[in-house]
């Protein structure tokens, strides 16, 4: 998967709705790997906070950006019924979880199915949920990472198509592995979205293929530099 050659030819960029919740971190590795030639085409960005850093780098790079404050409705069907209804208008053909804390819905999900993807700070299925730093170390694990996976309704749960890993150093705390796992994530995550414009990485299946053939174990990234 990692062997980028012959160069697939893209005939149009992947378009895709960047949903998040907060600084929007990951959304700018998006932006600077789209801007020195990722084959993507970020045609909206919608946070469920208002006010937040995420809406402001799409902002300040001429996406159009949208808040949808969940707090603002009855309840989840309602709040995801407006989320897809301002999904749909932009017609994209991935949606891309980056930061978005927000479970979302079985109605979410089936609407969207095989076209929504998520990353997870945790080598799965290891350490579902949140606090996966702390766990990692709690555990005595001697290695730590992130998973880009298929969403489907069971939490961090769908297929998982690949993953980045570095080592948990001596004297790492929660907050340090925190930060040097997001760094490897902006690794990740791009190179995942490259795969998916070039058509090497199909998921409307469900099953997420690649070159061809049904994708039996992740893909393991292999970064440049390791720590």
């Amino acid at each position: 998967m990692v062997n980028r050659s012959p160069i697939p030819v893209v005939d149009m960029p992947l378009k895709i709705v960047v949903l998040l919740s907060g600084e929007g971190t990951l959304l700018q590795s998006f932006i600077n790997r789209q801007q020195s030639g990722l084959p993507i085409e970020i045609v909206a960005v919608i946070s469920n906070r208002p006010n937040v850093g995420g809406l402001a780098r799409a902002q300040k790079a001429e996406i159009p950006a949208h808040e949808i404050d969940h707090k603002l409705f009855p309840d989840r069907p309602t709040f995801e019924a407006a989320l897809i209804k301002l999904i749909d208008f932009y017609k994209p053909d991935l949606i891309v979880l980056a930061g978005f804390m927000r479970i979302l819905g079985e109605q979410f999900v089936d609407h969207y199915q095989g076209k929504l993807i998520n990353i997870h700070p945790a080598l799965l299925p290891k350490y579902k949920g949140l606090d996966t730093h702390r766990r990692a170390i709690e555990a005595g694990d001697t290695e730590h990472g992130s998973s880009v996976h298929l969403v489907t309704s069971e939490l961090d749960g769908g297929p998982v198509i690949a993953q980045i890993k570095l080592p948990i150093l001596p004297g790492d705390t929660a907050e340090t592995l925190t930060e040097r796992t997001k760094q490897k994530e902006h690794l990740l995550y791009p190179e995942v979205l490259r795969w998916i414009a070039e058509k090497r990485l199909v998921l409307a299946t469900g099953t997420p293929c690649c070159d061809g053939a049904p994708l039996k174990s992740p893909v393991i990234l292999e970064p440049d530099s390791e720590g």
